[in-house]
């Protein structure tokens, strides 16, 4: 018998459009630094990479980014966390890939004691096997040792994919000998996820499992391996 391929998801950008709650903790936390609060579009660059390595990018110096990160995630913690959606079409995309034998869990560099609650409450829970993140603490973390921790716990027999929307995830499973598919509709800049070396983008999210299962297995059975159901045309899951 063939071992069951395993896939890591990324959340932020990927499975969730997360930026509504970034963005206000973003907010609060500049705000509270007494530091000029970037625009939308600068916000957008925190979606998905770790807040130590985006603060300091907006002006945070160093000493600063301890405070600004605590103010961020005090916000977060109270409301921004559920400031979020599900993509339309990821359940049942989900779905499809485990009907075609595909174990699934989330590696994130969001920290794991809020991707967690983020799956249950959202509904991704139940099509996971597990939802690795990075330490709430100052331990070092990156995506590489997301990647890494998620492999080590699921020990994984078949052939591996991650799927994610920015350069770091594709930097963070090369580094762990692991292909990256991107996705478009994510917060990638134009050209950033081929640049990073994806080995394909999904421009649809009703694309997203027969994609997956051609970089898995690049042939016509496991093309027509998966059949993915009409999308009822309903709105996003939301929490509030």
């Amino acid at each position: 018998m063939t071992p069951a391929p395993l896939v890591l998801l990324d959340l932020d950008g990927t499975l969730t459009d997360s930026y509504p709650g970034i963005a206000a903790s973003a907010r609060v936390a500049f705000t509270t630094l007494g530091l000029p609060v970037p625009d939308d579009t600068a916000l957008r660059r925190f979606v998905g990479p770790p807040l130590a390595d985006s603060f300091p990018l907006f002006g945070v110096a160093d000493d600063r980014v301890a405070d600004a990160i605590a103010a961020y995630r005090g916000y977060f913690r109270d409301a921004g966390m559920w400031e979020n959606s599900v993509y339309a079409g990821i359940p049942e995309q989900l779905a499809a890939l485990r009907d075609a034998g595909v174990r699934l869990a989330v590696a994130t560099s969001k920290p794991e004691v809020f991707a967690a609650p983020i799956c249950e409450r959202f509904g991704l829970a139940p099509f996971l096997d597990g939802v690795f993140g990075a330490p709430l603490d100052h331990v070092a973390s990156s995506k590489a040792t997301v990647v890494a921790a998620a492999l080590d716990a699921l020990r994984p027999a078949g052939a591996v994919l991650m799927v994610g929307d920015r350069e770091h995830d594709v930097h963070g499973a090369r580094a762990n000998g692991v292909d990256c598919l991107g996705v478009a509709w994510g917060y990638a800049q134009p050209g950033e996820l081929r640049d990073a070396g994806a080995v394909g983008v999904v421009d649809d999210v009703d694309e997203l499992a027969a994609a997956v299962l051609r970089a898995l297995a690049p042939t016509t059975a496991a093309r027509d391996a998966v059949s993915v159901p009409p999308r009822p045309g309903a709105v996003p899951t939301t929490g509030t």
